[in-house]
């Protein structure tokens, strides 16, 4: 089971994108364009202040991290 974090390497803003795709496995792209589509038929203030508690609540990816500083060690 994938954990949900946000995103240090695919980012724009937060992370917050970037993260809810690496879970799901689909472009990043595709999850910004249905959040701006969903922020615009809900209101501009409701997605400001989801996306702030997405940003404070969503954990940073340590998964990355981890996977980063061991594929550096495989390197000669």
């Amino acid at each position: 089971m994938k954990k949900l974090y946000r995103s240090e390497t695919n980012k724009r803003i937060a992370g917050v994108c970037g993260g809810i795709g690496e879970m799901l496995d689909i472009d990043p792209t595709i999850i910004r364009v249905a959040t701006v589509v969903l922020a615009l038929a809900t209101g501009i203030l409701p997605f400001v202040v989801g996306y702030i508690l997405a940003w404070l609540i969503f954990p940073i990816g340590k998964q990355e991290a981890a996977q980063s500083s061991a594929a550096s060690a495989n390197r000669p």
